[in-house]
């Protein structure tokens, strides 16, 4: 039962972690690119480390190429004047110098090697590093337009839009009924109102008149013309 508790705590403590891990991969994949990075950047100076040896050996080699031959000459000279014992301290020095020569050889060698390992380490690095980083755009991309999404999707924000409109559309019915509303009250208060049925009558030809009309000021008018006359 121990063992078994045990290993339940452990599964729930590994689900736990990668939870976590889910949670927070975009920041983690950031950080891993940035130490990556600083890895590759440390590798580029290892190579130019390494191609600055290489190049100061090239220079020694060449110092002691050169001093083996200068020897070799002055030896040869003193053997022909009959100075062995002159070119045989040649000799000795020649045989250490062409000792160090091989030995100088060998680290170019060793050099150019590991310098070629390196540039090609770096250069599949340097390959891999910016992959992972189109990736980490990719992903950072996709993570914003996951958000965009969660947020449209949720009932308690973008809702709201849809009673926004519920809302408009109740407000204008409710204007529309009040306009239709005012305008039959007026039709009804005109109709109700005496005077303005009389008007209408007296418009019409039914009954006297409610004013002078223009006939009858013209007339009015001859009238008086004929009296003075």
């Amino acid at each position: 039962m121990f063992n078994s508790i045990l290993t339940l705590i452990r599964g729930r403590a590994y689900d736990a972690e990668q939870a976590f891990m889910d949670r927070h991969a975009v920041p983690l994949l950031a950080q891993q690119i940035r130490d990556a990075a600083d890895a590759i950047q440390s590798a580029r100076r290892a190579v130019a480390i390494a191609i600055a040896q290489n190049e100061q050996e090239k220079s020694r080699h060449a110092v002691i190429v050169g001093r083996i031959a200068d020897l070799e000459t002055r030896a040869v000279a003193a053997l022909q004047k009959g100075s062995d014992e002159l070119a045989r301290e040649a000799a000795e020095v020649i045989a250490q110098l062409e000792a160090e020569r091989d030995a100088s050889e060998k680290a170019q060698a060793q050099f150019t090697r590991t310098i070629g390992k390196l540039k090609a380490t770096v250069r599949a690095s340097e390959a891999r590093l910016q992959e992972l980083q189109r990736g980490e755009r990719l992903a950072r991309a996709t993570e914003q337009t996951q958000k965009l999404s969660e947020a449209c999707d949720d009932n308690s924000g973008l809702a709201t839009l849809d009673e926004a409109e519920e809302t408009l559309a109740r407000l204008r019915a409710y204007q529309d009924r009040c306009e239709i509303t005012a305008s039959a009250m007026k039709e009804m208060d005109a109709a109700n109102r005496p005077g303005i049925v009389i008007e209408k009558l007296a418009s019409a030809g039914f009954g006297a008149p409610l004013g002078p009309s223009a006939d009858d000021v013209l007339a009015r008018l001859r009238e008086r013309m004929n009296s003075a006359a």
